[in-house]
């Protein structure tokens, strides 16, 4: 395990704009507030979905999309430096109105509405490829 200790600095709330890109609406908060290190947790719902799996067997992402409206039922995830830019690592449970849930990393979606909390940390962590893995971590 490779861990180390961060000090909050700041905490943000923001709402995200209607049609805007939900990934990118946390990048931009990040980048407004000079944010490269910190953790998220947001809420709310989306208009489509770019949804990635990654396989571990051919180390790759597989994208799956969703062209429909669906619940934001949970989104968690972390800000860091990827190749010295703000990268928010986003994590997201989708529903249905059926309730069925769809969940891996989330790469882009359309916004209907959505809200986020950020807590910002002092040092910035920066993500590196990891050989093990073949995917850019943290430490």
């Amino acid at each position: 395990m490779y861990h180390r200790e961060v000090e909050p600095t700041a905490e943000y709330v923001a709402r995200f704009e209607t049609g805007a890109d939900w990934r990118e609406e946390i990048e931009s908060l990040a980048r407004t507030e000079d944010v490269e290190a910190g953790w998220f947790t947001a809420l709310g719902a989306v208009q489509d979905a770019d949804v990635w799996f990654y396989d571990q067997e051919e180390t790759e992402y597989r994208s799956v999309t969703f062209d429909e409206p669906l619940e934001v039922a949970a989104c968690v995830g972390n800000v860091s430096l990827l190749e010295g830019d703000v990268f928010a690592h986003t994590h997201v449970v989708l529903s249905r109105p059926s309730g069925q849930a769809l969940a891996g990393h989330l790469d882009s979606a359309t916004v209907w509405a959505g809200e986020c909390h950020l807590r910002a940390f002092a040092e910035p962590l920066e993500r590196s490829h990891d050989e093990a893995t073949d995917l850019d971590l943290w430490l």
